[in-house]
């Protein structure tokens, strides 16, 4: 199999290499053709090498098409979260330099909101389906050739980050002169890590959002290896296990939420009904895994269950299902060509053991945070970068995180690790979800809260805050307890599991100092 999505597809215009969420089959001679339509059409609109394309799209087919157009134009592709609102995605776009936006109906509302904000003229503004003052989708492609383009060369994907201190900022590497089915071969090695490999029968399975970093870069290393893709719009526990079943799926990018509700929304005397053996590199990242969850994962998944830590800056480290059940709690050891060292707050490495801010090296991932020379600079020393996050490593070089240092409590001098109550408290029956963090608090400094998503058929009230009370007595020590507990009626994250704790927090700090 040809590694590079287009040339791959030259070789095999009839391979099915999208299945879309209503069951259509997509050809990969068919995704070709639109992307490069889509490249005549946007050079019409003045893209050139460089340029910004920012994009509000759904998982669906579409996205595809415009992904694999920029990425064979040398155009940074931008996708922007459709969750946010109206300025918040016109602050996107303006800081982008988008030339390009493209909408989608779905979004109408808030893309339209978002128009009146930003600086482009409603020429450079299109949509799937209709969106007041935006132009249609089909402008860009409608009449034009399906003639591979000339002059390509490797675009590359420029995500912002999530803002939750501050305003999101993008995260941009510099472009390669490159053919770009060379850098989709290129893109391709970090999955070999996972024992995923080019051909076969392998298929992919992306149930979380494409406006994510990892989501969008595994799901486009699919295509790039000659894997079918199957695309999920909205991630619904069981409908992933039926897919999996149907497709016989080999592989996916997951996080520990979509664990956790698989594994509640499918209880142990019913998993057999799905045949999981196909199942080989279901990798998960971005929040830490209850260790419970985990094995459970592991007793069912098998040897399929991957692990890596890494940020949209780049990474970082990676574990099997064997070496975290030999290193439980464990997110690896260094990957090739990384690095990863503890810094105390002196930029001193610590010893052994010794827990302090987790920083990893820049390896070929260097970059800059778009329009803030000061973010980029502080976050980082003597090559490597930091996302905040707090651990330490083992004697063997495994790493083991604790925690954000920003989420961090410091309780009468001791540290306290909200990950660490939140993996317990899961594990009570009537909590569906649960958040900790620190309050204020006049002798301690800090106090432990806990706000509670009560799972179904589960009432909020003094009764579930009994028993998440009595669970926390039998399996955290005092210190570690919730104070109080707050219900929720929706906890505050993103589709792909990204919990913004500070939306939770911030209200009980307004006015005051936290020095962390």
């Amino acid at each position: 199999m040809e590694l590079g999505f287009w040339r791959n597809a030259e070789a095999d215009p009839d391979r099915v290499a999208l299945v879309t969420a209503d069951g259509a089959e997509h050809t990969a001679g068919r995704l070709l053709s639109r992307a490069n339509q889509l490249v005549h059409g946007l050079r019409a609109q003045g893209m050139k090498p460089g340029d910004t394309l920012a994009v509000v799209q759904p998982n669906a087919p579409e996205m595809i098409e415009i992904y694999l157009a920029a990425l064979q134009a040398g155009w940074y592709l931008t996708p922007i979260n459709h969750h946010l609102v109206g300025p918040e995605i016109a602050y996107i776009v303006d800081d982008s330099d988008a030339r390009v936006f493209i909408g989608h109906e779905r979004f109408a509302g808030e893309c339209a909101a978002a128009q009146e904000e930003f600086d482009l003229s409603a020429g450079a503004c299109f949509a799937v389906g209709e969106v007041p003052g935006f132009q249609p989708f089909a402008d860009l492609w409608e009449g034009q050739a399906t003639s591979t383009p000339e002059g390509r060369t490797a675009g590359m994907a420029m995500h912002y980050t999530s803002g939750t201190t501050g305003r999101p900022k993008g995260v941009k590497r510099g472009l390669i002169d490159i053919d770009p089915s060379d850098l989709g071969a290129l893109l391709t090695g970090f999955q070999g890590m996972f024992g995923i490999t080019p051909g076969g029968e392998n298929v992919h399975i992306c149930g979380s959002p494409l406006y994510h970093t990892a989501v969008l870069m595994w799901c486009g290393s699919a295509l790039h290896m000659g894997h079918k893709v199957v695309l999920m719009d909205k991630w619904d526990a069981v409908r992933m296990m039926e897919l999996i079943d149907e497709h016989r799926v080999t592989w996916s990018h997951m996080v520990p939420t979509q664990f956790h509700r698989i594994l509640t929304a499918i209880p142990p005397a019913e998993r057999d009904k799905y045949d999981v053996s196909s199942l080989r590199s279901m990798v998960h990242a971005a929040a830490p895994c209850p260790p419970g969850i985990k094995r459970e994962m592991i007793d069912w998944w098998g040897d399929s269950i991957w692990e890596y830590y890494a940020a949209t800056e780049g990474g970082g480290t990676i574990i099997s299902a064997a070496e975290w059940l030999d290193k439980p709690g464990s997110v690896g050891k260094a990957w090739p060509g990384s690095d990863v060292k503890i810094l105390d707050d002196e930029h001193h490495e610590v010893p052994t053991g010794t827990e302090g801010t987790v920083y990893m090296s820049l390896a070929q991932a260097n970059f800059e945070y778009k329009g803030d020379r000061k973010k980029t600079a502080d976050n980082r020393y003597d090559g490597y970068f930091t996302v905040g996050d707090w651990g330490l490593l083992d004697e063997d070089g495994y790493l083991f995180l604790k925690d954000r240092k920003s989420d961090m409590i410091i309780s009468g001098g001791v540290n306290i690790y909200p990950a660490e109550i939140e993996a317990e408290l899961i594990y009570v029956p009537g909590v569906a979800d649960v958040a900790v963090f620190g309050i204020p608090h006049e002798d301690w400094g800090e106090e432990v809260k806990a706000v509670v998503l009560p799972a179904e058929g589960h009432e909020p009230g003094d009764e579930l805050r009994e028993e998440i009370m009595a669970y926390a007595e039998e399996r955290l020590a005092k210190y570690k307890r919730p104070r109080t507990i707050d219900f929720i009626e929706e906890m505050p994250r993103d589709p792909n599991g990204k919990l913004y704790k500070r939306k939770l927090r911030d209200p009980y700090w307004e006015g005051r100092d936290r020095n962390i």
